[in-house]
């Protein structure tokens, strides 16, 4: 089958962006685990209904506000599961986002240990990317690094709430199996995942169906060999706010 070059590309870059973090994973803040939560496929006709009705508690502007608000950590995996696949039907949503401010940061971050001025800049710069792309979430992790390497103890339990509960979110839409895919809305998120999980991706590979399918090394313990994405949506939206991209045949 074919896929999109522009996909191919970044997959290939995101890969090796991953093996970087997974290398740092002693270095980057401890996550808990998300809480409980019922796996359900997600369906966007719905999403785009609530998100869209002003009289919803589910209102995209209304989880924008809380998304936002510091002192909001009440929101339930509903209300973010419909934050975060309810930015699809936004008019700034691109499945291929990125702030040009990203790369600064990934390498002030990977020259470890860093001094003040250099945590400072880290900290500038993932602010203005996370301002450009609020789901980086590979931003999100080194924000609240450096957070708590300049003691912002507060200001980083806020961002590693947002954090667990957008990996939660991705993760109560599936079982990352073949019958039960996890949906992601941008090619990165699905190497975050990933590594969320301990594993570090060795070979990525898209199926008919709008589906991904990404290899992981072996792991002692685990009898995972790799992870299932829904990429349906995210491939929908790149068909039409770049219908110019231009597609290859599927290598043999």
């Amino acid at each position: 089958m074919k896929r999109l070059k522009h996909i191919l590309i970044l997959t290939l870059a995101l890969t090796f962006t991953t093996l970087s973090w997974a290398q740092n994973r002693q270095e980057v803040p401890e996550r808990n685990q998300p809480s409980k939560f019922a796996i359900k496929k997600v369906d966007f006709d719905h999403v785009k209904e609530v998100i869209s009705n002003p009289k919803n508690a589910y209102y995209y502007p209304k989880l924008m506000k809380a998304f936002t608000s510091y002192s909001d950590t009440t929101l339930s995996i509903e209300a973010w599961r419909n934050f975060y696949y309810g930015y699809t039907y936004q008019e700034d949503y691109n499945p291929f986002r990125e702030s040009i401010y990203s790369n600064v940061v990934e390498q002030l971050y990977y020259k470890q240990p860093h001094s003040r001025a250099e945590c400072d800049s880290i900290e500038k710069y993932a602010e203005l990317s996370l301002n450009d792309n609020m789901f980086d979430l590979n931003q999100m992790n080194f924000y609240i690094y450096v957070l708590k390497e300049k003691k912002k103890h507060a200001r980083a339990a806020v961002w590693q709430y947002r954090l667990d509960r957008l990996i939660a979110a991705i993760m109560s839409s599936g079982k990352g199996t073949k019958e039960e895919p996890w949906a992601v809305i941008s090619p990165e998120h699905e190497y975050n995942i990933i590594n969320f999980l301990g594993f570090v991706a060795t070979e990525h590979e898209t199926l008919d169906g709008g589906i991904d399918y990404i290899k992981v090394k072996p792991v002692a313990g685990k009898s995972a060999e790799g992870f299932y994405f829904d990429i349906s949506r995210m491939m929908q939206i790149a068909a039409l706010k770049f219908p110019d991209i231009s597609e290859i045949p599927e290598e043999e």
